[in-house]
């Protein structure tokens, strides 16, 4: 749902890549860019999406430009082969002449001398990379982290071109959004606070039924711009509004609790990946996954720290593995199957003993295609939260989707059920 807020900065971005275009590489930088344009309050119009092809870029500016947008990002095609085309085409878009920035050359240089190892030519290599110094006349460069450096060309509109591989595009958009061509870009802009709220076993359709009736019970709703994602299983609700808005905003979460509170789990934007990390503080946990195969481990050392506390994991996933490395009883097995509940909690216990952890938490499930029966269908997954002492969580579930999906979910699913289960150990203790 989205209410109409009248903004006066507007921005595009132009993604350029063949592989991203084509599907086989993902696109990070166009939702990461908008994501720094919602948080500097300026609206993103468009965001495009085209191969490394001249003429093609040139349209996606000129397109931009044409729909009156104040800013223009571009990411990609500023490497040194003929394919990175993208300076040399703005370039051309402005009517700016490209000219060799000499200082650019020299710290080019140098980065290139620090990564060749003393057998390469160097001069050969320096010359092939000089096309990285070629930029448009009158434009402010942006120190490379890798070996590209960025732009910023003044006009209207402005464009700021970043390099393609986020890890150096991210740290270069700082020192873009501060150069004096991108401010008076944005200086007209609205500034907007932006709020997410998370939640987790709603519907969607439970959530836009509540924000229908937020419609009509609250004055001034429609000052807030909502919008809506359904990712891993949780709902993410992300709302700007400007500042004398705020009370608006503050009836909304009143209604949302009043509506959703045994579902709310986040009402600072925090994910539950960053809520569980937190709780296993000074604990140490393990795993045992059958249909998910690591996935939950994987997901548990997604953050930098997680050495702290996950101890190990087992991928227990053929029925003689349960037995052999987390100690199932093959009696337990037999009679209830390796999807089932009883299954889960032994699969926790040994988890428990194995990696002498005080938490384990266990996952056992049909992902499909094949596999389901009527009494345990395709997308029914056992889970099993076991703590030192005895306090034991489990549940059984029935996700919707294709393999992929379920084996996703279910890591979601695990993840707020050891939320649930050391939150209500810490209430008690």
């Amino acid at each position: 749902m989205r209410s109409l807020i009248p903004v006066s900065v507007r921005a595009g971005i132009v993604v350029t890549g063949t592989e991203v275009l084509s599907g086989r590489v993902q696109d990070r930088n166009g939702p990461w860019i908008a994501d720094r344009l919602f948080e500097l309050g300026v609206e993103l119009a468009h965001l495009t999406i085209c191969g490394d092809r001249a003429r093609d870029i040139e349209a996606q500016l000129r397109f931009l430009a044409g729909e009156g947008v104040n800013l223009i990002v571009t990411s990609g095609g500023l490497g040194p082969t003929a394919d990175d085309m993208t300076v040399e085409t703005v370039a051309r878009f402005c009517g700016r002449q490209l000219v060799l920035d000499t200082t650019l050359e020299a710290k080019i240089a140098a980065i290139l001398r620090s990564l060749m190892p003393d057998r390469v030519d160097f001069d050969a290599v320096r010359a092939a990379n000089r096309k990285q110094a070629m930029i448009p006349a009158g434009s402010q460069v942006i120190d490379p982290v890798g070996t590209a450096p960025g732009l910023v060309v003044p006009g209207k509109p402005t464009l700021v071109v970043l390099p393609g591989p986020p890890r150096e595009l991210q740290p270069m958009w700082p020192t873009a959004v501060q150069t004096p061509a991108v401010q008076q870009a944005i200086a007209g802009r609205t500034i907007y606070r932006q709020e997410t709220v998370r939640m987790f076993g709603l519907p969607e359709s439970g959530l836009a039924e509540t924000l229908r009736e937020a419609d009509k019970r609250i004055p001034g709703f429609r000052l807030l711009e909502i919008t809506t994602c359904l990712r891993r299983g949780e709902i993410e609700m992300v709302t700007r509004y400007q500042p004398d808005a705020a009370g608006v905003y503050q009836q909304l979460i009143e209604l949302l609790r009043e509506k959703h509170r045994q579902h709310i789990f986040s009402e600072d934007g925090s994910r539950v990946d960053d809520q569980v990390a937190l709780l296993l503080a000074g604990r140490r946990v393990a795993t045992a996954e059958s249909c998910t195969a690591g996935l939950l481990a994987a997901r548990l050392t997604e953050r930098p720290g997680s050495s702290a506390y996950l101890t190990g994991g087992v991928v227990a996933y053929a029925n003689e593995a349960k037995v052999q490395l987390l100690d199932v009883d093959s009696a337990l097995i037999e009679a209830h199957g390796a999807v089932s509940e009883p299954v889960a909690e032994a699969m926790a216990a040994g988890a428990l003993r194995r990696f002498d952890a005080d938490t384990a938490i266990a996952i056992t499930g049909i992902a499909g295609p094949g596999g389901g029966t009527a009494e345990k269908p395709v997308g029914t997954v056992c889970f099993s939260v076991m703590l030192a002492g005895g306090h034991t969580l489990t549940r059984t579930v029935r996700l919707p989707g294709g393999r992929d999906d379920i084996r996703e979910r279910s890591t979601t699913v695990a993840m707020h059920l050891l939320r649930r289960a050391l939150s209500d150990t810490r209430e008690t203790s």
